[in-house]
């Protein structure tokens, strides 16, 4: 079969504030081409690594007239009339006008929608779904899977005001359809509201859609869904993953859980005893973003039960990912492109990963907005998990329908 490929070119580059859904000002790129309009637009994160591109604000730290006027006078004009025929060629454009290694001249919030927008132009010019034209780029040549979803269930740390110190609980559902995973994923969900509100009144919603009981106690969430599963009759369908953003709760050399402060070994401790407890298939940041040593450890000790995802500790930044195999640290990569700043980079990030034998899961942001990307890009890199927040507010939603549809195409061509 002889794939046709129209040439386009970029013909204008605009860019715009929105806001994402933590009502902070974001920024949506349109990019024109001869054959289309293609849009993208990017998130922001709270709990940020310090490793992280820079996601470029105003003096008064919340808009971004700057990261726009970015887009506009400096991009759009650099890019104007280039052929979109080459991610690569396009993403070396946008890190050779920024020129640091953080996007801190241009901003990634400027850089990445463009970069997006670019890859959607491409995908298209190239006749090919999104998620088919990442998997080139990945060189994923084995048949496309969808990744497991892991909704959010209960937050707390930096994205509630609870005092629970873990910052997500997640609930993973085992079934091979997309589809009946988040089926089940939303009857676990309206379960678990049921029975927040009969324990403790109406529970307020965290920045990703999932509850924020009053409790403070580690094991209470976990109860508390297992509860919610059960009675939904979907116990056995399902497993945990956990976002444990442990820099957020470390304080002078230890970390500080249920009102307790652990030292390195007794949180490894801990860590041994809830995966005992409970069916837990991966912890992500099980340490603050500077401490190998511990995560090493950890990974010593239950790697070969549990997936330990590195986040603000890898940054999805090759370089980082090159030290956390060296030091045998972590088995997983939390990819999110707006700590990178770039699609090429991205992917460059998932490659290295999954040439060490990593698991992958794609990561949402805090600050969503309406893109959907994400969902393509977890397919494209062949990511055996995604996470998108809680099954029920909008803008994380579109990643899951998304995702839906493409378990559709893929059947089709069955």
């Amino acid at each position: 079969m002889i794939l046709m490929t129209s040439k386009s070119q970029i013909k204008n580059i605009k860019a715009r504030e929105i806001l994402d859904s933590k009502g902070m000002p974001t920024v949506e790129v349109e990019l024109t081409t001869d054959s289309g309009v293609f849009k993208s637009s990017v998130p922001s994160g709270v709990s940020t690594g310090k490793y992280e591109a820079v996601e470029l604000r105003d003096k008064d730290g919340r808009g971004v007239s700057w990261a726009i006027a970015n887009v506009e006078k400096i991009i759009a004009p650099a890019l104007e009339k280039e052929e979109l025929s080459d991610q690569k060629k396009i993403d070396d454009i946008l890190i050779k006008l920024d020129g640091t290694k953080n996007k801190s001249h241009l901003g990634a919030n400027a850089i990445l929608p463009v970069s997006i927008a670019a890859c959607r132009a491409i995908a298209s010019a190239k006749n090919l779904p999104l998620y088919q034209y990442i998997a080139e780029l990945a060189e994923n040549c084995s048949l496309p899977i969808l990744p497991k979803p892991s909704f959010n269930m209960i937050e707390g740390g930096k994205h509630a005001e609870s005092g629970l110190a873990f910052q997500e609980f997640m609930v993973i559902p085992q079934k091979e359809r997309f589809l009946e995973n988040l089926e089940i994923g939303i009857k676990i969900y309206q379960k678990l509201k049921e029975v927040l509100e009969e324990k403790y009144g109406k529970v307020g919603l965290s920045k990703e859609g999932a509850f924020s009981p009053p409790i403070k106690e580690i094991t209470q969430a976990f109860d508390l869904i297992l509860e919610a599963a059960e009675k939904s009759g979907l116990k056995d369908n399902i497993k945990f993953a956990i976002d444990v953003a442990a820099s957020s709760f470390f304080e002078n050399g230890k970390y500080k859980i249920n009102s307790e402060f652990l030292d390195k070994e007794k949180l490894i401790e801990f860590y041994q005893d809830i995966i005992r407890k409970y069916p837990i298939i991966s912890l992500e940041d099980p340490f603050q973003e500077e401490d190998f040593e511990g995560f090493a450890k950890l990974h010593k000790m239950i790697g070969d039960r549990v997936v330990i995802l590195g986040d603000d500790l890898l940054a999805s930044n090759a370089e980082r990912i090159k030290i956390a195999e060296e030091k045998k640290a972590v088995n997983g990569l939390l990819l999110k492109p707006n700590q990178i700043g770039t699609v090429t980079e991205t992917i460059e990030a998932a490659k290295l990963a999954k040439s060490f034998g990593w698991k992958i899961m794609v990561s949402n942001r805090a600050g969503e907005t309406e893109d959907d990307f994400i969902a393509d890009l977890a397919v494209g890199v062949g990511a055996e998990f995604i996470k998108s927040g809680a099954p029920f507010p909008k803008e994380r939603m579109v990643k899951y329908d998304r995702l839906v549809k493409i378990e559709e195409e893929m059947l089709a061509r069955q």
